[in-house]
């Protein structure tokens, strides 16, 4: 009976009800649909096994919490914790399947800016193997920045309240604006960059333009004994005004930073003394010293932070004891829209193992690492060896020779700048897909026993040193000069791959750094890379002038482009090298449109290929320039030069740089169009 009257209660049911009913099913059944894709719709027609292989994925989010459980709906919040989380899956087997198969652990970083508050440390406990490996990835490639920066906010204009109102130049108060760093980052925070809008600022400098290479001064004389400088006393100079004032001096191949201590105003010149070490050192150490000459001028030289020096928009100034910084903002710049960064993580990922266990099988992908900072020249000033390498100690020796070198005249012990991404003592590392950008110092280092990396299809731009570091160069403790070959062979950089990076506009604050730098390497490919931009060498392998056999052997420099170098300093090669590395290859490589240099030593001491002192058992063949300009300087024996010039079949010319499927990085390609470009010489011989 109760199914009888419930039919015909249904069979009363209007026309537009029964529209209504049927919508709502639809709508569910579509809901259903759409849920059901969402779960499960990404392993449609994979079988079994196929699942099986699926990554153990942890979800990261900026609108995240660390207290959810990394699932796409649930994401963490933080790099470091996710990071943690894949630790322990891999601990606990959560990546294992009922029948064993171990999967692979994928870190999802979803768009947005993530800001870790301390260096992401990757330790051999997280890494993988190559069927199973870790990774962290965008999950959207180029909508992830990784950031060791933070933002200034709170902008207004300076008034005459302001401590520092009467020390800025008249001319552009109107223009200064002035705001407090953030809270939480300490009472004597410190940075060295600042940048508006992604554009880097200039820390407020005497001579407008001398943090670019142009517009510099030269020097009047360089007292070794007194550890001082006389230079011309500018207009307006305030000598006691130099509390955290700083000299940047152009010397031969390297630049120095040297923190002043005191001035002394005489006639129309200043004589500067500087703090120690780099007093002492810059005084001490023979190469690259101060450049003095009548017939090509001294060394050229610019001052920059101090407050009265903040006169121009893009100019910026650091007030640290009121932790407050002013700034110009250029036209165009709205400090209400554009963000203001300063760097706070020196490194921002290091992927860390040890001697006794490294890191393997770690993957980064379609990720942006932005911002770091360096404060080593702020504490104890900076003075390169080569290369970006600064000196702890350096003299000249009375009597020359050591044991290992009879000629040698000089003595040094060096250290290592940071990296913004830091590899050591890892294997199977790959980081594809990548961007580093606005960094203070290196942006990847592979700092040693790295093992089969690979680096491939990434962008370096923006970078205040090297673009790409690879291997030891010389231990803090090991002289310089001595040939480094160490008992435990895992602890070189060997069978790494750069492949396929753009690298542009590096080297635009330490200008003696490099494009792609490496030292005591073995079986190194450094391949199909394009350079351009850069203020010294492109590319340079091996490290320390000897003749004597090292760790150095078996490297292939192949089919690299590199363009618009030596932007700054000469005694310069596009390609250069230093001594014996039995099995190096230098073939299929093109260079081309060297930069005239504003302030060289020597006009003419800049080269397409440069082999220096020590560089044996090398061969260079079918390499294009426009002129055989190469420098072979103090070699030994064993170096084969074949086929190289303007000669060359285009084959190699066209061949060179970025392969077809990266091309795409060019857009981000930077070479100074205002920058005049040295003639192509009339040389013929090899």
């Amino acid at each position: 009976m109760n199914r009888v009257v419930t039919d015909l209660s249904l069979q009363r049911v209007t026309g537009r009800q029964r529209l209504c009913i049927g919508r709502l099913c639809g709508v569910s059944f579509v809901l259903l649909l759409l849920f059901f894709n969402f779960c499960y719709g990404q392993h449609a027609g994979k079988s079994p096994k196929q699942l099986a292989r699926e990554p153990y994925t942890i979800y990261v989010s900026p609108r995240g919490s660390d207290s959810n459980d990394g699932t796409k709906l649930l994401p963490l919040k933080t790099i470091g914790f996710a990071v943690r989380k894949a630790r322990d899956a891999r601990r606990l087997k959560l990546n294992v399947t009922a029948d064993g198969i171990e999967r692979a652990v994928q870190i999802l970083l979803e768009d947005g800016d993530y800001q870790p508050e301390q260096t992401v440390v990757i330790r051999p406990e997280d890494g993988g193997t190559s069927l199973a490996p870790t990774i962290m990835a965008a999950l959207h490639p180029g909508h992830v920045t990784i950031s060791g920066g933070r933002e200034i906010t709170g902008w207004h204009k300076i008034d005459s309240s302001d401590p520092l109102y009467d020390l800025m130049a008249h001319r552009a108060l109107a223009e200064v604006y002035v705001a407090a760093l953030p809270e939480g980052y300490g009472a004597d925070l410190n940075f060295r960059q600042l940048w508006v809008g992604g554009h880097k600022a200039v820390r407020a400098e005497l001579q407008n333009g001398g943090s670019k290479g142009i517009n510099m001064q030269r020097i009047l004389n360089w007292n070794h004994k007194d550890e001082s400088c006389w230079i011309p006393k500018p207009a307006d100079f305030n000598p006691l005004e130099v509390a955290g004032m700083e000299m940047v001096i152009h010397q031969w191949w390297a630049i120095a930073n040297l923190r002043i201590k005191s001035a002394r105003v005489q006639a129309d010149s200043v004589e500067l003394y500087f703090l120690n070490p780099e007093s002492r050192i810059e005084s001490e150490h023979p190469w690259p010293a101060p450049w003095m000459s009548a017939k090509t001028g001294n060394s050229a030289f610019y001052l920059s932070n101090a407050a009265s020096f903040l006169d121009t928009a893009g100019e910026w100034y650091l007030d640290r004891a009121r932790q407050k910084v002013y700034y110009i903002p250029r036209p165009g710049e709205d400090l209400s829209r554009d963000k203001v960064v300063f760097p706070y993580l020196t490194s921002i990922i290091r992927v860390e193992g040890t001697d006794m266990q490294s890191v393997t099988d770690f993957h980064l992908s379609g990720l942006a690492f932005n911002y770091s900072t360096w404060l080593r020249p702020s504490q104890k000033g900076h003075v390169p060896l080569q290369a970006g390498m600064y000196l702890l100690e350096a003299y000249k020796l009375k009597k020359p020779g050591t044991r290992q070198k009879a000629g040698l005249e000089n003595q040094a012990w060096i250290g290592r700048p940071p990296g913004a991404v830091e590899l050591q003592y890892t294997q199977n590392v790959v980081i594809k897909n990548c961007r580093f950008q606005h960094m203070a110092s290196t942006g990847l280092d592979l700092l040693e026993g790295t093992a089969k990396t690979l680096v491939e299809g990434n962008l370096f731009k923006d970078i205040g040193g090297t673009g790409i570091q690879i291997g030891t160069y010389s231990p803090e403790g090991f002289e310089t000069h001595l040939p480094y070959k160490p008992a435990d062979q895992h602890a070189v950089c060997r069978f790494d791959t750069i492949r396929n990076n753009l690298v542009t506009d590096v080297t635009n604050e330490d200008w003696g750094c490099v494009g792609i730098s490496a030292g005591y390497v073995h079986d190194e490919r450094i391949e199909h890379n394009e350079v351009s931009d850069v203020s010294y060498s492109g590319i340079c392998v091996g490290w320390g002038w000897t003749k004597q056999i090292s760790a150095l052997s078996n490297n292939k420099i192949v089919d690299n482009k590199v363009t618009h170098y030596a932007k700054r300093m000469y005694d310069v090669g596009g390609l250069y090298t230093l001594s014996a590395q039995p099995g190096t290859l230098i073939e299929g490589n093109y260079i081309d449109s060297i930069y005239k240099a504003p302030y060289p030593h020597d006009p003419e001491h800049w080269f397409y290929f440069y082999l220096d002192e020590g560089s044996s058992f090398i061969t260079i063949k079918n390499n294009w320039c426009p002129a055989l300009k190469v420098m072979k300087n103090s070699n030994g024996p064993g170096n084969t030069w074949e086929n190289n010039g303007p000669g060359v079949p285009d084959s190699i010319k066209n061949n060179a740089g970025l392969e077809a499927g990266f091309k795409y990085l060019l857009k981000w390609k930077v070479q100074d169009s205002g920058w005049p470009i040295q003639p192509i010489p009339k040389i013929h011989n090899d």
